[in-house]
């Protein structure tokens, strides 16, 4: 399955952790968020998924470059989609949708949301 983690924000409400990295590098829980949606999305079968990126992008693809080595998942591939203009939510998508072009459904995932939904149960009722 694919999915998109929509993480090319600036984050000022997390202003300063913010002012030297993207919102997507911030720890929560000694994790960064981006490696927590990672995990979850691979956790629940996701093994396509693409990161766009607009803030400190290097930093986001440094990030992904290093990701199964840190955090395992190696069955996951993981793509940026490097905005050089901020397109928010449905034009980073249409930059992407070359990524989604099967006609499968896809996901898509904010990186600051942390949640323990079921994702298969979601993804279920729109097949």
């Amino acid at each position: 399955m694919k999915a998109m983690i929509l993480a090319a924000g600036l984050g000022t409400r997390l202003r300063p952790l913010t002012d030297d990295r993207p919102k997507a590098l911030v720890e929560v829980a000694g994790r960064p968020l981006l490696a927590w949606g990672i995990a979850r999305l691979a956790q629940h079968g996701f093994t396509d998924i693409i990161i766009n990126a607009h803030h400190f992008p290097e930093q986001i693809e440094a990030f992904v470059e290093a990701y199964h080595d840190t955090y395992g998942y190696p069955e996951v591939s993981l793509t940026v989609s490097l905005e050089k203009d901020l397109l928010d939510t449905g034009g980073g998508v249409q930059k992407a949708r070359w990524f989604f072009d099967d006609g499968e459904p896809f996901l898509v995932h904010n990186v600051d949301v942390l949640t323990d939904l079921n994702l298969n149960r979601l993804m279920d009722a729109h097949r």
